[in-house]
């Protein structure tokens, strides 16, 4: 054979290794970033005018996440955090609306105290994705009820519905780093 006819074949192959190469390490990605996302994965998919923007916005999500100090509330903090949920909870058969004003109040508390920057909602609400990510959207649905409830147009059964979805949200920080804390006490009253 000549030259030419090897050179053909070694730029095939050369290029048939890459794309094999490239569809292994992007089943990767798209494996990794499922199980880390669970159903935001197929939310943000649904949202995106593509997979590949979905998974980079992903990504992008997990980068910003890095570069964010978010750290579990310490252990007297989670128990005064505890006890304002069950007051707001109470509130809420007096006065719903005030009650889900101040779950969301106690949350956005909560976030900021955890470091999660507390500008924009859906900022806010994709930097909670990577840590929370089966818990967002209830974060999503209990501050769209917030924001009827405050322009008056939302009703019992919705502000019951929000109170749920914020507790759930609400848990699910609390915990935050309880499992990792607990062991580091366990290790240091061993020492």
């Amino acid at each position: 054979m000549s030259g030419w006819i090897w050179f053909v074949i070694a730029v095939v192959l050369a290029v048939t290794i890459v794309l094999i190469a490239w569809g292994i390490w992007s089943n990767r990605r798209r494996t990794r970033l499922q199980s880390r996302f669970g159903p935001e994965y197929d939310s943000s998919v649904r949202e995106n005018a593509s997979r590949r923007k979905a998974e980079a916005d992903l990504a992008g999500r997990e980068k910003r996440r890095s570069e964010l100090d978010i750290r579990p509330v310490a252990a007297t903090a989670r128990a005064s955090y505890a006890d304002a949920w069950q007051r707001t909870q109470t509130r809420f058969v007096d006065a719903p609306a005030d009650a889900v004003r101040g779950a969301d109040a106690l949350v956005s508390r909560l976030m900021s105290d955890m470091g999660y920057p507390m500008g924009d909602f859906e900022q806010r609400s994709a930097d909670v994705s990577v840590d929370h990510a089966s818990v967002v959207e209830n974060y999503r649905a209990a501050h769209g009820i917030s924001m009827a409830n405050d322009r008056g147009v939302a009703g019992t059964e919705d502000l019951r519905q929000a109170m749920v979805h914020y507790r759930i949200l609400f848990d699910d920080l609390l915990a935050y780093g309880q499992a990792s804390m607990t062991a580091d006490t366990t290790r240091m009253e061993a020492s």
